[in-house]
């Protein structure tokens, strides 16, 4: 009896002791704010979220939320790494970068792979085509069709899944796919509304987006696998942004005066479940 009573507190003792080495090892927030600096990767080509303004920054609605949120966290540098979204899951893998912060969606193939914190953003995709053209109005138009979208995004991996009948043309420039439509060179882009809208009004494209929305998306922070001290501090900062009105704010900022943010970030949650 004794001997069993030792072996099972050996055994508790040497679980308890794993459990403390595998906490103690995540350092993974500690370590950011002892470099005062944390990396953040985004394209800086797909407004609104992220693209170069007039004063040749970064900018957009994930630049500022990230900004706000490396605040919250008590980092006081960011620095903005220009990547594509093909790039973004190995560039955390390889820890080129500590977040990626640019209308990320969670899906199940990215989150084997890396972790996501809370959704801060949603958005909508629509199908783009030629002001011209009469003949496409929803998803079963699409068929025998060509159809942009950018690489890597969920956009891309959607229309593989769903539009088998399509000849599908990624794109690792989110601007030249839209160029490409006023071009003729393809039928149609999958974009998301915010996206697909400023590329149409900087560039005086001849576009237009039809259809009711083909799905929405949601959007979040995406950091490596078992930095979970990162990530809890991340939740909580996106939480409370959404709680005192930061989120609206910048939304309303960034998309238009008129987007509900929060409210469709509750309504794609209700959706994914």
């Amino acid at each position: 009896m004794k001997t069993q009573l030792r072996f099972m507190a050996l055994t508790l003792s040497a679980v308890l002791s794993l459990s403390s080495v595998a906490f103690a090892a995540d350092n993974s927030l500690a370590d950011i704010r002892a470099k005062g600096e944390i990396r953040i990767a985004n394209t800086q080509a797909s407004p609104p979220w992220s693209f170069i303004n007039d004063r040749d920054q970064p900018d957009g609605y994930d630049v500022a939320m990230a900004k706000e949120v490396a605040k919250r966290i008590g980092i006081a540098r960011v620095t903005f790494i220009a990547d594509t979204f093909k790039n973004f899951v190995e560039g955390l893998k390889t820890d080129k970068y500590d977040l990626v912060m640019n209308d990320l969606t969670p899906t199940p193939e990215r989150e084997k792979q890396v972790d996501f914190s809370e959704p801060y953003g949603v958005e909508e995709f629509r199908i783009y085509v030629l002001n011209s053209n009469e003949d496409i109005h929803q998803q079963s138009d699409l068929d025998g069709k060509k159809v942009g979208a950018t690489a890597g995004t969920t956009n891309e991996s959607w229309s593989r899944e769903h539009l088998t009948k399509s000849d599908i043309l990624a794109y690792d420039n989110g601007g030249l796919v839209f160029n490409d439509l006023a071009n003729g060179r393809i039928d149609v882009v999958i974009s998301s509304y915010f996206g697909g809208e400023r590329y149409k009004k900087a560039n005086n494209l001849p576009i237009k987006a039809v259809g009711q929305p083909l799905t929405y998306q949601l959007s979040a922070a995406a950091l490596p696998k078992g930095h979970d001290s990162l990530k809890a501090a991340i939740d909580q900062a996106i939480q409370a942004m959404i709680a005192d009105g930061t989120v609206s704010k910048l939304s309303q900022k960034y998309i238009g005066p008129d987007y509900q943010m929060v409210a469709d970030i509750v309504k794609a949650k209700a959706e994914v479940k």
